[in-house]
């Protein structure tokens, strides 16, 4: 019976969403209930995955008993279960401040929100590429419908971009699956990763192309330059517990390309391209961010920039593609996705208080709750920015010692400098909202206790990251080393050779350092 629960994480929310959509004529009450039910039933299942994968083992699931490579194949790793994890944390934070009257700005808000973590929960687990493709386009046809949620001009073009951008990313990446099908005749990522390696080299061309192809894609899922001009406009336009779910949606795009990067193509023609690609296109995406940061003239879109220089810092440390920086950006990531995610919702809260001048920069009445939203936004600044003691500045700590010889000329400082751009448009920004503003009367508003539980449960990772430093970052470091073991998940598969040990946690502190 335990082998069937790697299945939950995506029959949950399928149910949810069913549920949901049929229970349209439902109370407000009901559909809320329901939804909070079904997202905190699914973080108690992901909790449970993640302390079954702790264990250092990986599991495999074979839908309707057909075998790999011939079925469907659902994998649970670390990697696979820290995504998992995350997703669900937000989710709830998420859902938590969408029923103080979000969700009813629309139709079908808590059904969609539910498919939307189906394709998210799907896309973590998949051991077949074609079936990655899927459950992106199931998370992308939900995000469709969430971003234009409420409806609104700004809302109904930005979605307009972000439909047109993601139709040319699934072309594309339908191609690339035909190129690599043709070239290796199967799309089970273990067994795709088994037959390259002992592929003649007329035939290792082909496959560098359709990899690079299938590296292009993930980049613009994540947001990587040059194909990040959709994010800020898409971001800044959403609903706020809709763009906080967004902030794990570039998260995807780092997964996968973590995924085929380590088991696919590691130790082939293609990995240094790809590597290539990944640390120049990182590093120009901090850059271009951090002066995005400087120049927005409004939170929304500000926020959405700090995302651009979280993809940045991730994609950079990947391009290393060593058990040490792999290590450092899973310790970076969590953190980064939970605080910019409740940075869009005290967003939310700031621009209810301000009036028409809403979010954008500019001096407007005071907030009736000034010191309660003053002191959040302050910690998520701190957090975001990557300062001292928070988990932020940890995990760019370690990422800064990972790298090794003239990379650290590149990324130490524009690390830094992007650091320092945030630090100054934040300030900025908490200046203009919480000291310059005194036109007009106080707000009389209070913040709803249902977004104020949303904010608070997802700004409570930032010391929690820190107070749990030691167990997170033993939990990161083996992750890290069981993807430089991509042999492992094909010995388990197809039963080849015995598994290669993961190394203790002390055997990697020399590689982290």
């Amino acid at each position: 019976m335990s082998q069937h629960l790697i299945a939950l994480p995506i029959l949950l929310p399928m149910l949810g969403a069913l549920v949901l959509l049929l229970s349209g004529r439902a109370t407000e009450s009901t559909q809320r209930g329901l939804s909070l039910t079904f997202t905190a039933l699914l973080l108690v299942v992901n909790l449970g995955l993640l302390e079954r994968a702790a264990g250092g083992g990986l599991a495999f699931y074979a839908l309707g008993n057909w075998e790999a490579p011939y079925g469907i194949v659902l994998m649970l790793d670390r990697l696979s279960a820290l995504m998992l994890t995350l997703t669900a944390v937000l989710a709830l934070g998420c859902v938590l401040f969408a029923c103080a009257g979000d969700d009813m700005r629309g139709a079908y808000f808590h059904g969609v929100f539910q498919l939307q973590l189906m394709g998210l929960n799907g896309a973590f687990l998949t051991g077949d590429i074609f079936n990655l493709f899927v459950f992106f386009e199931i998370l992308l046809l939900a995000s469709y419908a969430l971003l234009m949620h409420g409806g609104g001009k700004g809302r109904v073009g930005a979605g307009l971009h972000y439909v047109i951008l993601n139709l040319a990313g699934s072309a594309l990446f339908l191609i690339s699956l035909g190129i690599l099908y043709g070239a290796t005749g199967t799309l089970n990522m273990a067994d795709m990763a088994r037959r390259i390696a002992g592929m003649p080299n007329d035939q290792a061309a082909l496959v560098t192309a359709g990899g690079l192809l299938l590296i292009v894609v993930f980049s613009l899922k994540a947001a990587l330059l040059p194909l990040y001009f959709w994010l800020p406009r898409t971001y800044a336009a959403a609903p706020a517990p809709v763009a906080a779910l967004f902030a794990i949606m570039t998260k995807v795009g780092l997964y996968a390309i973590l995924r085929v990067q380590s088991l696919v193509f590691a130790d082939t023609p293609a990995a240094e391209p790809i590597a290539a690609w990944l640390w120049w296109s990182g590093l120009a995406t901090l850059v271009l961010a951090a002066v995005g940061v400087l120049a927005a003239r409004d939170l929304r879109t500000l926020i959405a920039y700090l995302v651009l220089i979280s993809v940045g810092t991730l994609l950079a440390g990947s391009a290393l593609a060593s058990p040490g920086a792999n290590t450092a950006l899973l310790y970076y990531l969590p953190h980064t996705t939970l605080i910019c995610g409740a940075l869009f919702l005290l967003a939310e809260l700031i621009g209810q208080q301000r009036g028409k001048a809403g979010t954008r920069l500019v001096r407007a009445r005071r907030l009736h709750q000034r010191f309660l939203l003053g002191g959040l936004f302050l910690v998520a600044a701190v957090g975001v920015a990557g300062l001292p003691p928070l988990a932020g500045a940890l995990g760019k700590l370690m990422l800064m010692q990972a790298v090794e010889g003239s990379a650290r000329l590149w990324l130490w400082p524009l690390l830094l400098l992007a650091g320092l751009c945030a630090l100054v448009a934040l300030s900025r920004a908490g200046s203009v909202f919480f000291w310059a503003s005194y036109k007009g009367e106080v707000a009389s508003g209070r913040v709803n206790r249902a977004q104020l539980a949303g904010v608070l449960w997802l700004m409570a990772s930032a010391p929690l990251l820190v107070a749990f430093g030691g167990p997170m970052s033993e939990y990161t470091r083996a992750t890290a080393q069981q993807l430089a073991q991509p042999g492992a998940v094909v010995a388990e598969l197809f039963g080849e050779r015995p598994i290669a040990r993961v190394a203790p946690v002390h055997e990697l502190e020399g590689e982290v350092r």
